[in-house]
């Protein structure tokens, strides 16, 4: 009786390495149709064998609904694992000859290249098979959702939730630096640059286009490879950590969680004004590379990006993640581990972890086995297109009849949100600067008719406007020459040494027999002008920048940004002491229509102070309404699509960022109503949709 068993046992181990071989070659003949009809039929063939077997060695079942620690690989596999691995065996376990090139065989069920009826009796059999194992596995997920809440009670809110919160704040926090160091490097960077008009704005933008792919992406990723090793923090912190918190603990601290973001815009400001206007922090080499105090500032800016990554080194992979992967043993020891991390640190090191089984979900696709004969650009490639597939299947499962109206609903309030958020956050500056402009220009002086001759300059000429005048034999000697115009003027025998220039320019001008030497006075700042007998030498390359000329504007810009960031902090503590109390659908809707109506207080604001003054009011209103848009969507979606519908809103906010600001600029200095009237239609749609969601407190994480 042994050796029969010890044959039948080589028998079977043969079939399937034979039949592996056979999928492998007849993947590349047949269609994936064919393909996955051969994938139900070898799993029902092959479960045949697991009977047989079962009855020489009965293994150990599920105990109340999940399985135990040393059975779960076992389980898993039961449940689809080895489907690849039995191509080829028939109704009476033995291999059709046929099979071994690849072709079904005709009573089988298998769905002929042909067509036919029995290609249609097979599709619906395989529909049918797809139809259940999605019950199943929904049926696991909501078993699995109730056991993991009481297992988090169980584990307790301690010292590992806290440590988790400071390592996911550092990544969000680079994140909120992020958004703000292109606006901060911006007017010095353009200097130092050259930048042109058309290339600074794009500049400004780009870092939102950078982040709308980046959220799609790294969204997408994380539901299928884990939160915890790859980048993308809005997407993905805010899941991560919600997977980690009880129901009745989320709405809080997920809300604390947001004010992160608001430390690292306060972060940014801080730096900006401590390190940027120290223009004496540079190098250069030469005068073609600059090495200027704005491009510290950025290399500071990366230190809560490298701080984030250093630490989340030392934090485990969510053990959510794990079981709706049926990786039951990882799992089961992270929450082993939250537990016994919060019970030392409460003085209850005797407490043991009493949770010995967790349910796991059942697994419908996994990476293609390409096998180890395969090459290796083309395995990468497999592995590649089948996890694209995966992410787009996942992203369209988002729109699927269960999720489509609240996924609709949700698309719209991000938009108008980020519409009108994003939109006054930058126009609010843009008009601070707009009026400082005016204010300047009211001061310049005019001169018309001079006639200048025989003297040396070395002073600054500032916000001057010299209209045909007459300058004979001159000297312009190491000055700085800011918003200068000279218009139909004639310089003649003129000496240019050691000069520096912004926003200064000749036009309809005559220069005869003058000398430019070591100057940035560039044909380019020349309009129209007539150069008789003049020379240029050894002119500046590249923009020079002179930080002491810009340094009230530059001071200006970061207070500002750090009120604004410091006024979120209200609203933030706020939100967060509330959020489990009231419900994130009134906090949503209720600060959104607050928000609308401090939109209309815009109106008033003609000053530099009275602007600052509603951007703080703005923005500490209606960082409630973001801090409940989080965490609602967090708990809307199933663990499984959680991530990818994140980033796929978040990366639909970012674009409607772009829209927002492009369309708020061009009103600038033209008229304060329209961008007004924008923002508080967007937020008063936004608040209406919002209380069509579905209200998520008091529910088990899906």
């Amino acid at each position: 009786m042994e050796d029969g068993y010890q044959n039948r046992t080589a028998f079977i181990k043969g079939a399937k390495d034979i039949a592996k071989e056979v999928k492998r070659q007849a993947s590349k003949k047949v269609g994936r149709s064919v393909d996955r009809v051969s994938d139900q039929y070898s799993k029902r063939s092959y479960n045949r064998f697991e009977e047989d077997d079962d009855d020489d060695y009965p293994t150990q079942g599920s105990q109340d609904g999940g399985y135990y620690r040393g059975d779960s690989q076992a389980a898993n596999d039961d449940e689809g694992g080895h489907s690849d691995s039995t191509e080829g065996h028939d109704e009476d376990d033995e291999i059709y000859e046929g099979e071994y090139q690849g072709i079904p065989r005709a009573e089988s069920g298998k769905a002929s290249l042909a067509g036919g009826p029995g290609s249609v009796t097979a599709g619906a059999q395989q529909f049918t098979d797809i139809g259940v194992s999605e019950a199943e596995r929904r049926k696991d997920q909501e078993e699995l959702a109730q056991q993991y809440e009481t297992i988090l009670q169980e584990c307790g809110h301690g010292k590992f939730q806290w440590s988790l919160y400071f390592v996911l704040g550092l990544a969000l926090m680079a994140d909120g630096v992020e958004i703000f160091v292109v606006g901060f490097v911006l007017p010095s960077a353009e200097k130092d640059m050259c930048l042109s008009e058309p290339n600074k704005s794009m500049l400004g933008l780009i870092v939102y286009f950078g982040m709308m792919v980046g959220a799609f992406l790294w969204g997408a990723l994380a539901d299928r490879i884990g939160r915890r090793q790859i980048g993308g923090s809005i997407p993905i912190v805010f899941s991560y950590y919600s997977e980690f918190l009880s129901q009745e603990k989320r709405g809080e601290h997920l809300s604390w969680l947001c004010m992160f973001w608001m430390i690292g815009g306060i972060y940014a400001s801080a730096m900006a004004w401590a390190i940027i206007p120290h223009y004496g922090w540079s190098f250069q080499m030469g005068s073609a590379y600059q090495f200027h105090s704005w491009r510290v500032f950025v290399l500071v800016c990366a230190f809560p990006s490298v701080a984030a990554i250093a630490s989340l080194s030392a934090m485990p992979e969510s053990p959510r993640f794990y079981l709706e992967n049926g990786k039951h043993d990882e799992g089961w020891m992270i929450l082993k581990q939250v537990h016994d991390t919060n019970m030392r640190a409460k003085g209850h090191p005797e407490k043991v972890f009493s949770v010995t089984t967790i349910k796991t979900v059942k697994q419908m696709d996994e990476l293609v086995d390409t096998g180890t004969d395969t090459p290796v650009l083309k395995r990468y490639r497999l592995k590649i297109m089948s996890l694209s597939q995966q992410i787009r299947n996942n992203i369209v499962a988002c729109f699927n009849p269960e999720y489509k109206r609240t996924t609709f609903m949700l698309m719209a309030v991000w938009f108008t949100m980020s519409f009108s958020y994003y939109g006054l956050t930058v126009w609010f500056p843009d008009m601070i600067k707009y009026i400082q402009k005016q204010e300047y220009e009211s001061r310049t002086k005019t001169f018309s008719g001079e006639r200048v001759e025989h003297i040396t300059f070395n002073f600054t000429l500032e916000n001057q406007i010299h209209l045909e005048g007459h300058y004979f034999n001159d000297k312009f000697l190491n000055l700085k020459m800011k918003s200068m115009v000279f218009e139909n003027s004639v310089f003649e025998e003129c000496y240019f040494e050691d000069i520096t220039s912004t926003h200064t320019i000749f036009r309809n001008c005559t220069f005869v027999a003058s000398l430019f030497y070591n100057t940035d006075l560039f044909k380019y700042r020349m309009v129209n002008c007539k150069l008789v007998n003049s020379t240029f030498l050894h002119n500046k390359e590249g923009c020079m920048l002179d930080f002491s000329d810009d340094f009230n504007n530059a001071y200006m810009i970061y207070f500002v940004n750090f009120l604004g960031t410091l006024a979120v902090l209200p609203g933030n503590i706020v939100s967060a002491l509330l959020m489990d109390k009231i419900g994130r659908l009134r906090m949503l809707a209720g600060s959104s229509v607050i928000s609308c109506v401090s939109c209309f207080f815009l109106m008033f604001g003609n000053s530099e102070s009275g602007m600052i003054a509603l951007l703080c009011l703005f923005g500490g209103i209606s960082i409630a309404s973001w801090n409940a848009l989080d965490v609602i969507t967090v708990e809307l979606y199933p663990s499984d699509k959680r991530t990818t519908a994140f980033g796929f809103l978040n990366a639909l906010c970012k674009l409607a960022a772009v829209l927002g600001i492009s369309i708020f600029q061009s009103f600038v200095g033209i008229t304060k109503a329209v961008p007004i009237l924008f923002a508080a239609g967007a937020l008063a749609a936004g608040s209406f949709l919002a209380t069509k969601l579905p209200e998520t407190r008091g529910l088990v994480l899906q």
